[in-house]
């Protein structure tokens, strides 16, 4: 059966006369539990509810595949309030005071600062790394955890999963990837040998830009129920409503990450074209240091790009211009968004570096607007040069 067929297929109710095609949320907070709690399916609202159980089940049927070696695996998947929670989970459930953590440098800000200020607090070493060449494999010994962000946000760095999961394993690590730029339909961190496959479905999964939510998926479960004590002792979780408003979106997820692939592809092409963009960072560009990586082992090469202008004022300036681009943090919506992102600090980044989420939008039209904005903004200096 094929992606879309069964992503859209996973969030009907199952067959009953007279029932409704979609479940609705359940809103509880107790449940009946007459006799022994264990023999209840659902109790309590922070641990359990009818309507993450749809949800997960949906998220764990596009994480499910299949491994180099041939073998199958059903994977599961648990649900949290943000994604930012779901990172947290994994750390939390694994990592303990002596560990070593081995990340990214480019990695998601907020990601390294969980554990810059909290976790090494703790008593966590980690280990910072570029994600150029194989500069991670290095940085293996001992460790307990790898963290791998791929694409990379916002500089689209590309990492070989399978090769990194392969030496940390060797190394006695486990391998987490933060998924969100694909998602499960454009990338599968668990069939490439991952032991975490972590998502903020704030972003593409869900992709309307009205829901904050995230979720781990995994293949083992001891490494599920360690992370399914953590949610239920700290209380991350996802409300029903949220839930189920995710789950009828993700009904939608590709066609919607089909287009909005489709459009930063075009876009990141047209840009590479503009003698007034320094550069394009796009894994579906072949000029992408990381793109035969990425023609590996994604099957959309997604819908963030960054490129960089000659200033921050010509950043600012563009974003001002531009009719169909939405000046906005975040990414992964049906309308296409763009923002200077070295605005927020944090990151290694040019101060004319835009960070651009394609939406759903007509390509031509788009293509037509950043255009425009273009020149308007770098035209004029361009003359100037040339004169």
């Amino acid at each position: 059966m094929h992606d879309a067929t069964r992503i859209i297929r996973s969030t009907l109710s199952p067959v009953v006369p007279g029932t409704p095609l979609h479940s609705g949320p359940v809103f509880a907070a107790p449940y009946h539990t007459p006799g022994d709690p264990a023999d209840a399916l659902y109790s309590y609202a922070r641990s359990h509810n009818p309507t993450w159980t749809d949800l997960e089940r949906a998220i764990a049927r596009m994480e499910s595949g299949q491994l180099a070696s041939g073998a199958k695996y059903r994977a599961s998947a648990l649900v949290f309030g943000s994604g930012i929670a779901a990172c947290a989970a994994v750390f939390s459930a694994v990592l303990r005071p002596g560990d070593i953590v081995v990340a990214q440098s480019n990695a998601y800000y907020n990601v390294r600062l969980l554990l810059q200020q909290y976790f090494t607090q703790m008593g966590i070493t980690l280990r910072l790394t570029p994600t150029l060449g194989e500069a991670e494999f290095g940085l293996l010994e001992g460790a307990r955890l790898l963290w791998i962000e791929t694409p990379s946000n916002p500089t689209m760095t590309v990492c070989d999963i399978a090769a990194l999961s392969e030496a940390a394993h060797k190394a006695g690590a486990l391998v987490a990837v933060d998924n969100t730029t694909c998602t499960p339909l454009g990338q599968r961190p668990l069939a490439l040998g991952a032991d975490f496959s972590v998502a903020s479905d704030t972003k593409s999964m869900t992709g309307h830009s009205d829901l904050l939510l995230g979720h781990v998926a995994v293949r083992d479960l001891e490494l599920k129920a360690q992370i399914e004590q953590w949610r239920t002792m700290t209380g991350g979780i996802l409300g029903p409503m949220e839930a189920w408003l995710a789950l009828r979106s993700i009904a939608t997820l590709p066609l919607r990450l089909e287009r909005s692939c489709h459009n930063a592809q075009r876009i990141a092409e047209f840009l590479s074209t503009r003698a007034d963009v320094e550069a394009v960072l796009y894994p579906g560009l072949p000029t992408h240091p990381g793109y035969e990586i990425a023609r590996r082992q994604m099957r959309f090469f997604g819908p963030v790009l960054g490129f960089i202008l000659h200033s921050k004022a010509a950043a600012e300036s563009f974003l001002k211009q531009a009719v169909l681009v939405t000046e906005a943090t975040s990414f992964g919506g049906i309308a296409t968004t763009a923002e200077r992102r070295a605005r927020w600090g944090g990151d290694t980044i040019a101060e004319g570096f835009i960070r651009m989420s394609a939406g759903c939008e007509d390509i031509d039209d788009l293509i037509a607007d950043i255009s425009q904005a273009l020149d308007a903004v770098t035209g004029p200096l361009i003359k100037m040069e040339q004169e």
